[in-house]
């Protein structure tokens, strides 16, 4: 029996309740299924780990997450202790370390759940965010603090390399799919940056002329996804650009809770790192009625990536017809619990 080892990773806030939902679900799969078995070692980091040692992880945690076959992140953060750009910086180290450029965030609406939006067309769109580089390099500086003339300077970095093997792995990922990729940019007012993604595109598109190609602005595009979200199919953008698109698929399809995501390396050199799109939500934490679905579809994707294909379909399934049937959190709608809706979940698994 093939065993993956697991590093569990809950974080903050609500990340604690959406990681122990999660490992419930796929012990039920593991167990109804068989065929393999998650060995999980769990790292309390994060604030509880602040409070003991004045910092959120350990001075070597990538040396510590590198022996994995994969991560598992609940969520990070506590604004009203601790700023988040300190909270946030070991997860952006851990992304840059490890390599996993092609974030993906798929989503979807779903029978049960209501929209916010007048049509009920379905949508169904992922989003590859550029995870390595861009907005979310560490370049620049402060000068004058605190004073009257204080300057802040941060220069994003993009580069042809990044750019590429981003489209490539989006087009790739748009030809087992409707074929159809969105790249979003903003190159009528930053000349150079994105000047430099509209080249690269139109160089590598005639290799993926299966693929239907487009591009849209950055605000154009916030507009489309409201207006006709349902013809989208694979957008790609950079680090800043797919960071807000996909919490935006989150807000038309329902609720950012209900999206998962990957942080991947697809050249597996290193542990890819899985985990919910939404935050850690510290006002509702330890209310119990925390949404796990994003937490438990993102559970799906991480076994997909590891080849465990029959578990991930399984969840999902699961986790559709536990939707279908009524089961929701108030952030969509309903009234169930956390623990509700996991145990529909689980009860639903390879029925």
């Amino acid at each position: 029996m093939k065993t993956h080892r697991i590093a569990l990773y809950p974080g903050d806030g609500i990340g604690t309740e959406v990681v122990d939902a999660t490992v419930a679900v796929l012990a039920a799969v593991t167990t109804k299924l068989g065929g393999f078995h998650l060995a999980y070692e769990r790292f309390d980091w994060g604030m509880a780990h602040y409070d003991l040692h004045g910092r959120v992880v350990p001075e070597d945690f990538l040396t510590t997450l590198r022996r994995f076959d994969a991560i598992f992140l609940g969520a990070v953060g506590w604004p009203a202790r601790l700023p988040d750009h300190i909270t946030l910086t070991p997860l952006i180290k851990l992304r840059q370390a490890f390599d996993l450029y092609a974030c993906v965030r798929p989503a979807r609406t779903y029978p049960g759940v209501p929209g916010p939006l007048r049509s009920d067309k379905p949508i169904d769109v992922v989003v590859v965010r550029e995870n390595s580089e861009g907005e979310y390099i560490d370049n620049g500086g402060l000068f004058a603090t605190g004073t009257p003339q204080e300057v802040a300077v941060q220069t994003a970095v993009h580069t042809r390399r990044g750019i590429e093997r981003i489209l490539r792995f989006s087009f790739a990922l748009a030809r087992t799919r409707r074929r159809k990729l969105t790249m979003i940019t903003k190159s009528n007012a930053q000349r150079y940056a994105y000047v430099l993604w509209d080249r690269v595109l139109a160089e590598l598109a005639p290799e993926y002329a299966d693929v239907v190609t487009d591009k849209l602005h950055i605000d154009a595009a916030t507009l489309e996804l409201v207006r006709r979200p349902h013809t989208f199919d694979v957008i790609v953008g950079s680090n800043l650009f797919g960071d807000i698109l996909s919490d935006l698929t989150g807000g038309i399809t329902g609720s950012l809770g209900l999206n998962p995501s990957a942080n991947l390396n697809p050249e597996r050199k290193f542990p890819s790192l899985f985990e919910p799109v939404h935050g850690s939500a510290p006002d509702i934490a330890g209310k119990g009625i925390a949404n796990p679905t994003g937490s438990v579809l993102s559970a799906a994707m991480m076994l997909e990536w590891l080849g465990e294909n029959a578990a991930a379909t399984a969840i999902r399934s699961a986790t559709e017809r536990a939707l279908a049937a009524g089961n929701s959190t108030p952030d969509i709608g309903g009234k169930a619990s956390t623990k509700q809706i996991t145990d529909a979940i689980v009860q639903q698994i390879g029925t």
